[in-house]
């Protein structure tokens, strides 16, 4: 058992690996082929070098992305051929029962959990943070949309409203401006910095900032005074890596930061279903790579001998690719309908296990 053990891992690794090496191939080529109208602009000439280096560094997230996927076509790739030459009937007379080969394809499988769970943890967050901040150099900030990112925090009976625009490389602020409401609600000031930097823990420097102060109180009615201040020490809690993990795509963060954010958007009385659904999203994705090599093991039962196995790799990439945009809608549609975050993330690993058992069931154990 051994030998075939060792079989089915070497023709599904290899397999597994080339569709992988496919489609980054064709992704690197579409990656620098949008990269290609910044050559020569920014702040500093975008070199085609550097284009090279941006659209490398982009790997590690389609790697990723891509991985179930790989694994599907690629499973059923070698299932499909094993039947075709009739090895896989050769191994089933040898001792390799339904139970055993699934016993085998899910152990192969939970290899690529862990490795789709590195890429998407570690691997691609760290990439895609030196792609930002390189293209942040080259440009000269990081900044999502017109307006930034936008954080809450409560201190004590007051509650800030803050938005950045964007991060420079040096990890500076640019734009900030501070919104501070007094216990009833009421606007009580505003405070407009071009630029702030984050001091020892617990506080942000605001340069050259211009602070306005509002008050109801007083013979005269309200009053509002103005004034400049070169250097204001403000005390808060938001650290560097709430405000970098705001302004970078929830997908490209690592699960921890995903928690993290959300304790604090909690803990401030502020939504986070969208980074809810996806920190449960990094939970069950890479565990669809159990329910891929599932769905391929039917394939190795279809009784034929003549003719190609292209439309059964075919279906193979269909279905792959209704994975990928059933997960992509369940998303949308969980954030606007307010669904549980974990059924949400969830659901379409669990319609395809369904599926894939059904398979199962149907063509290898009553056929």
């Amino acid at each position: 058992m051994r030998t075939i053990r060792r079989l089915i891992y070497r023709e599904v690794l290899a397999a597994v690996l080339f569709v992988t090496v496919g489609f980054l191939a064709l992704f690197f080529f579409f990656d620098f082929v949008d990269e290609l109208p910044s050559v020569g602009r920014g702040l500093q000439p975008y070199r085609l070098s550097q284009a090279l280096t941006y659209v490398t560094l982009m790997i590690p997230s389609h790697i990723y992305e891509l991985l179930p996927i790989a694994v599907l076509i690629g499973t059923i790739f070698v299932m499909a051929r094993l039947a075709q030459s009739s090895e896989y009937t050769i191994l089933r007379t040898s001792g390799l029962g339904p139970w055993r080969a699934l016993r085998i394809l899910l152990a192969l499988g939970l290899m690529f959990t862990v490795i789709t769970f590195a890429f998407g943890d570690y691997a691609a967050p760290a990439a895609d943070r030196t792609a930002q901040l390189l293209k942040a150099t080259l440009e000269g900030r990081i900044s999502i949309g017109q307006t930034g990112a936008w954080l809450k925090e409560r201190q004590s009976q007051r509650a800030f409203i803050v938005n950045v625009n964007a991060l420079t490389p040096g990890g500076d602020m640019q734009q900030v401006r501070i919104f501070e409401s007094d216990a009833q609600g009421f606007l009580s000031s505003v405070t407009r910095a071009p630029k702030a930097r984050f001091a020892d823990p617990g506080a942000w420097i605001l340069e050259n900032a211009e602070r306005t102060d509002f008050s109801n109180q007083g013979p005269d009615g309200p009053k509002m005074s103005r004034v400049v201040i070169p250097s204001y020490r403000w005390s808060t809690e938001l650290t560097a890596e709430m405000v970098s993990v705001a302004l970078l795509k929830p997908d490209r963060m690592s699960t921890i930061d995903l928690f993290q954010y959300i304790g604090h958007l909690k803990a401030n009385g502020q939504v986070s279903q969208r980074y809810e659904i996806e920190a449960w999203r990094k939970v069950f994705y890479p565990l669809s790579c159990l329910v891929m090599v599932v769905l391929a093991l039917p394939f190795a039962y279809l009784h034929f001998r003549s003719g190609g196995i292209t439309s059964y790799v075919f279906g193979g990439v269909l279905i792959g690719i209704s994975f990928f945009l059933l997960n992509n809608v369940f998303g949308y549609i969980g954030n606007l309908r307010n669904w549980w975050p974990w059924l949400t993330a969830a659901a379409p690993g669990l319609i395809y296990s369904l599926l894939s058992l059904g398979a199962f069931s149907w063509l290898v154990l009553r056929r």
